[in-house]
C-alpha cells in the first residue's frame, strides 16, 4: 500500500522519546487515520486505537475512559511503553481540557503513553490546542494529494489529476461519472458540511453555507464580489455572514476566497475574494460535461487548469505555512502570490498560447519577488511544476 511522507514523520515521533502530544489534522478522506495505522503495524509498540466519530459531544467522560483503558493495559501487561490515538477528537466539547488534564496526569506519575490525536476540522482542533495545550504538542499537517502521490499512487495522467481531482476513494470511479460523482457529494461534501461544520460551528442559516460551497467550487479560479454572491443566493443576509461562511469552508479544507496581495493590511482584507477548492474534484461536481468533452474545450480546460494549479498551492501552502494571494491593478494581474516572512514568489498561470505577461512584468517591478514564472504555455511544463518543492522557491 502506497505510504505518504507524513508516514515518515509520524514513525519517527511515536518511536522517539515521549516529549509532546502529536496532533495530525488535515480535511476529510485524504487518508489520515490510513497513514496512521500503517505506522501502528510497522512500529514495535503496542497501541490501543479509538474513534470518537458516533460518541455524543456531551461525553467527556469518553476521552478519560480511553485514557484509562490504556494505563490499565500499559501496567497489567507490563509495557514499557503505550500510544493511545484518538480520531476525530475535535468531537467532544471541551476535548482539550480532558487531554491537558490526563497527558499531565502521565507526565506527573511517569507513564509512558505516547498520544497521536486526529482530527478534520483545523478550526476546531487549533482552538483547543491553543487555549488549552500551549507548549505541550506538535502539530503535523496533512494536505490533498499532490499529482505526484495520485500519479505513483495510483498511475493517473496529469490531464485525469486536474479533471477528477486527488480523493483516493474515488479514484476507482473515474470511469462512471455518475457514480463519482455521487461519491464526491456524499462523501465528501455532505459529510463535512454536516458533520464538520453544522455540528461543531454556529452557523445561523444552513441553506446559505451549502450554497456558498457551490458558489464556491463552481467559480474556483475565479474572483467574485461578496456583493455579486449576495446576488446569486437565496436568502443571503449581508456580506459578514458570507466571508464567515467562507471562512468555515476554508478551515474545513473544502473552498477558500484568497485576497489580493497588497502590502496594505487593510486594503488586503476589503478586496474581491479569488474564490479556490482544495481539490478539483469538488469543482467537477458542478459541471456537465465529461472529461474526453473537457479537455478540448479550450475556455472550460483553462478553468480547470487554473483551478487545479491553485488548489496545489494552496494545500503546500496549509501544509508548509505559507500565505496565497493574487494580484491586481486595472487590467495587469498575476494569478497568485506566495508570501512566506519577506519572501514573496509570483506565479502566473497560462493553459493556451497567449503570451500576455506585461502583469507579470509589472508586478516584477514592484515588488522584486524573488522568483517569478509562468506555469504552462511559454513557461514551466504544468507537469514539472506541480512535481517540484516549492519551499525552494522561496
Amino acid at each position: 500500500m502506497y505510504k505518504r511522507s507524513e508516514y515518515k514523520t509520524i514513525k519517527l515521533r511515536l518511536e522517539e522519546p515521549r516529549k509532546f502530544i502529536q496532533v495530525l489534522v488535515g480535511p476529510r478522506q485524504i487518508g489520515k487515520s490510513t497513514v496512521v495505522k500503517q505506522v501502528l503495524k510497522d512500529i514495535a509498540i503496542p497501541y490501543l486505537f479509538y474513534s470518537a466519530d458516533n460518541v455524543p459531544a456531551s461525553n467527556r467522560a469518553w476521552v478519560s475512559d480511553c485514557w484509562e483503558a490504556s494505563r490499565s493495559l500499559l501496567k497489567n501487561k507490563g509495557y514499557d511503553c503505550l500510544v493511545l490515538v484518538i480520531d476525530e477528537i475535535q468531537k467532544i466539547a471541551n476535548w482539550s481540557e480532558v487531554v491537558k488534564k490526563e497527558w499531565d496526569g502521565d507526565t506527573f506519575n511517569e507513564r509512558n503513553i505516547k498520544v497521536l490525536l486526529l482530527g478534520s476540522s483545523r478550526v476546531l482542533l487549533e482552538k483547543g490546542l491553543s487555549e488549552s495545550l500551549a507548549g505541550r504538542f506538535e502539530e503535523i499537517r496533512m494536505a490533498h494529494w499532490s499529482y505526484s502521490e495520485m500519479k505513483n499512487a495510483f498511475g493517473i495522467s496529469l490531464d485525469q489529476y486536474m479533471y477528477y481531482g486527488a480523493y483516493p476513494g474515488a479514484i476507482s470511479l473515474i470511469d462512471d461519472d455518475d457514480r463519482f460523482r455521487n461519491y464526491i457529494q456524499s462523501a465528501i461534501i455532505d459529510s463535512t458540511i454536516n458533520k464538520d461544520i453544522l455540528m461543531d460551528s454556529p452557523v445561523g442559516k444552513p441553506a446559505l453555507l451549502r450554497q456558498t460551497f457551490e458558489l464556491g467550487a463552481a467559480y474556483s479560479g475565479e474572483l467574485l464580489s461578496l456583493n455579486k454572491m449576495l446576488g446569486s443566493l437565496q436568502d443571503a443576509g449581508n456580506t459578514s455572514t458570507l466571508l464567515s461562511y467562507l471562512n468555515l469552508l476554508n478551515d474545513s479544507g473544502l473552498v477558500c476566497g484568497l485576497h489580493k496581495f497588497s502590502i496594505d493590511m487593510a486594503r488586503r482584507k476589503a478586496s474581491i475574494p479569488k474564490l479556490q477548492v482544495y481539490n478539483n474534484a469538488l469543482k467537477l461536481v458542478y459541471y456537465n460535461t465529461s472529461f474526453d468533452k473537457a479537455i478540448v474545450d479550450r475556455r472550460m480546460w483553462g478553468r480547470i487548469f487554473e483551478s487545479a494549479v491553485g488548489a496545489y498551492l494552496i494545500n503546500q501552502a496549509f501544509k508548509y505555512r505559507y500565505d496565497v494571494f493574487y494580484w491586481r491593478e486595472r487590467n495587469l494581474e498575476v494569478d497568485f502570490v506566495l508570501r512566506r516572512g519577506d519572501a514573496i514568489v509570483a506565479v502566473e498561470v497560462k493553459s493556451n498560447a497567449e503570451k500576455d505577461t506585461r502583469g507579470l512584468q509589472e508586478f516584477r517591478n514592484r515588488f522584486h519577488p524573488q522568483n517569478a514564472f509562468i506555469v504552462g504555455d511559454g513557461g514551466i511544463s504544468a507537469e514539472d511544476f506541480m512535481s517540484m518543492d516549492i519551499n525552494a522557491l522561496f
